[in-house]
């Protein structure tokens, strides 16, 4: 019995003292439950919503405050054409259009019927169906007052019509998030193992000494991976048209330069943290953690990063998938051009710029 509580003990104090062991075992408990515990709301917040009006009156202005006055939404003004309705909801500014048919309230007092067309972003289907179950809603509490208090069989009739997504299929929003997220883990993973790989066998300093440049030699070695992982992004852009139906609105050629882009981002991710572990074991360990739970969780993909608390929204700024995603959602799905993507491209460059120059530093580091 005295051995068997020795071992007991001996396991204890190796678990105690190795603190990578230690952070994992009492970390990701604290870390997961925080995570899935704000990350995961599935009520749509923030919804960006604007009117179109073209003859105000009483009750068109009575159902717009009612909207703007809901905690679910966000009043983005009033638009003075179908023009610029139009042109709002394609930049993305906005989640749900409320159009009012001319001369509303005395089509609705004349005839006892009027028209409101609820235009939402479906190119993510929850939220644009959750905005229009929350405005028809409020129209139908709207209409119920109204009905009571003058005594008169109001009808209000909302047209729902669905842009980017009219069939409402869920693949439109999941295909770039799978894009981004086995991109993120694969080029991880293949990165940081193939350069530890090298230090393992003793090879790694044969490298670090030969007349290449260190910047030359790390990215001849990223060359056949970015290769690749490019062919990965092909076969699944080739599976999400042919076999799923997500069509690609947008320019082909730009959506392949922000794949070659992110490609890079997410290899330059793997040197770096090639830079940081020894082992081929705890490479791959790092990089499947730390480029899977915040894609999952952060990034968009499943859950929206409007819904999120801002500590959370400010930290997933710095998930290169949550960019990445956002581009490709606005090239394949919307049809949008470069000038609606530069941001998500000027920030996926600079995290990459600001790895790279890691990776050499540490790399120097470990040469001297």
């Amino acid at each position: 019995m005295k051995q068997f509580i020795a071992f007991i003990k001996k396991e204890f104090r190796h678990i105690m003292r190795d603190n990578r062991t230690l952070l994992i075992i009492l970390g990701m408990p604290v870390v997961e439950i925080l995570l899935f515990g704000f990350a995961i709301n599935m009520e749509v917040q923030d919804i960006r919503v604007a009117f179109y009006d073209p003859t105000p009156d009483a009750f068109t202005t009575g159902i717009t405050e009612r909207v703007k006055q809901n905690s679910y939404f966000t009043y983005r003004g009033d638009m003075h054409s179908m023009d610029d309705m139009e042109e709002s909801m394609r930049k993305g500014e906005l989640d749900l259009a409320v159009v009012f048919q001319q001369n509303f309230q005395e089509n609705l007092v004349h005839s006892g019927e009027a028209a409101i067309q609820l235009l939402s972003n479906s190119s993510d289907p929850n939220r644009g169906s959750i905005a229009v179950t929350y405005a028809t809603a409020i129209i139908a509490g709207f209409q119920q007052e109204q009905t009571e208090l003058m005594q008169i069989p109001f009808q209000i009739q909302a047209e729902n019509r669905m842009i980017y997504n009219p069939l409402m299929k869920s693949s439109y929003m999941f295909v770039p998030g799978i894009m981004g997220l086995v991109l993120m883990i694969i080029c991880t993973i293949m990165t940081s193992v193939s350069i530890v790989r090298e230090k393992e066998r003793g090879t790694m300093e044969v490298l670090l000494a030969s007349p290449l440049k260190q910047g030359t030699m790390i990215f001849a070695k990223t060359i056949p991976y970015m290769v690749i992982s490019f062919i990965d992004f092909v076969i699944i852009l080739l599976l999400s048209y042919f076999i799923l139906g997500v069509p690609v609105n947008g320019s082909l050629l730009l959506l392949f330069l922000v794949a070659i882009l992110y490609i890079t981002l997410t290899l330059s991710y793997g040197l770096t943290v090639s830079t940081l572990v020894d082992k081929q074991v705890n490479a791959v360990i790092f990089s499947a953690i730390t480029a899977m739970i915040p894609v999952l969780m952060l990034s968009g993909m499943i859950f929206p990063v409007d819904n999120m608390p801002q500590a959370l929204q400010a930290f997933s700024a710095i998930v290169p998938a949550r960019w990445f995603i956002e581009a490709v959602r606005k090239v394949m799905i919307q049809g949008l051009g470069i000038t609606m993507i530069w941001k998500e491209v000027l920030i996926m460059f600079g995290m990459t710029l600001f790895l790279l120059g890691v990776t050499i530093a540490k790399t120097k580091k470990r040469l001297e």
